[in-house]
């Protein structure tokens, strides 16, 4: 169901997203903050159990995450704030590697969001057989073959995928061209088909 979004004034022609930031823009800085980044805390917790593998350390890198932004909301420029808050968790994952003395987990080698994962994963296999059969991928599965690929594909998977980010988007998160965001999604669906041929198999 849409919801109605009323007109701001007789004849205003806005969009509804438009108005709904010129309102915010009279909210004070933690009013804006709550406002514009709280719908999205979903899907920085999605990311962070997905790079950092444990619901704990999810739990506190989110919270981090959104201290940061808050203490740093001045330098936010406007546009979508989901890229800005991914970019900051992904920096607050990367800190708590640095501190258990790993990698990062976007080194790249050569939950409930995951019910979101369709035919559009599997990239150019659409509509062949292959297809057909990796469409009825469980959610339960999903996530755990997603959660086996490489860091850095499945960085990109979760972000195109799940978090919905254009491919300029995620190449502003990772702090990488966009060809090479490309070239991770392509690499990350052909393991993901792969690991899935191989659970068809059976031992």
């Amino acid at each position: 169901m849409t919801a109605h979004v009323p007109m701001t004034a007789k004849g205003d022609k806005r969009q509804p997203q438009a108005a709904a930031h010129s309102h915010i823009g009279g909210l004070d800085k933690a009013e804006r903050f709550r406002a514009l980044a709280l719908p999205h805390l979903d899907d920085v917790y999605t990311l962070a159990r997905y790079l950092l593998r444990d619901v704990s350390d999810a739990e506190d890198a989110a919270q981090e995450c959104y201290l940061r932004a808050l203490r740093h909301f001045d330098t936010f420029r406007g546009g979508a704030i989901k890229p800005w808050l991914l970019a900051i968790l992904r920096n607050v994952c990367r800190a708590e590697f640095a501190r258990r003395g790993k990698p990062g987990p976007v080194q790249a080698d050569g939950d409930e969001a995951i019910e979101s994962v369709s035919e559009n994963i599997w990239g150019d296999s659409s509509g062949s057989p292959e297809a057909a059969s990796l469409t009825r991928l469980d959610a339960d599965t999903a996530r755990r073959l997603i959660a086996n690929l490489p860091d850095a594909y499945r960085e990109v998977l979760v972000l195109r995928e799940i978090n919905d980010l254009s491919y300029r988007e995620i190449a502003d998160v990772i702090g990488a061209p966009v060809g090479t965001v490309m070239s991770r999604l392509a690499r990350g669906r052909s393991l993901l088909r792969q690991a899935w041929a191989e659970e068809e198999k059976g031992p």
